[in-house]
């Protein structure tokens, strides 16, 4: 089994429902994704999948989120936009762009040491 991953970013603000603490205040992140996706096979050149597009499906789907309140987007209008909620929905905006394309799973980093991964 082959695994190809790549990551890109975006920044968006959020804030989080039903939370004591500093996050249920509207606030912003630098957020890092990263995609994986699997398969068996190669083509005949020996790629899974080329990265560029790859990259471009990822940024196509996070372009949705970039420079918005998360909270404002119709994914998060009834669930709160956790890294974890994020990760789910990326994921399944990316499922949608490519039929065939086999996601391994979603990680949302939401600091450079605390991530949420989600996966089918």
């Amino acid at each position: 089994m082959y695994t190809v991953r790549v990551r890109s970013d975006f920044s968006s603000a959020h804030f989080l429902r039903g939370y004591k603490g500093k996050c249920e205040e509207l606030h912003g992140h630098n957020w890092q994704v990263e995609l994986a996706v699997k398969s068996g096979r190669l083509d005949e050149i020996g790629m899974m999948i080329d990265f560029k597009e790859l990259k471009n499906i990822l940024k196509e789907v996070l372009s949705e989120f970039d420079h918005k309140n998360l909270n404002e987007l119709e994914d998060f209008l009834e669930v709160n936009p956790t890294s974890e909620n994020i990760a789910k929905s990326i994921f399944e905006k990316i499922k949608g762009k490519r039929a065939g394309l086999d996601i391994l799973e979603v990680t949302v980093w939401e600091t450079p040491s605390s991530a949420a991964t989600y996966s089918a």
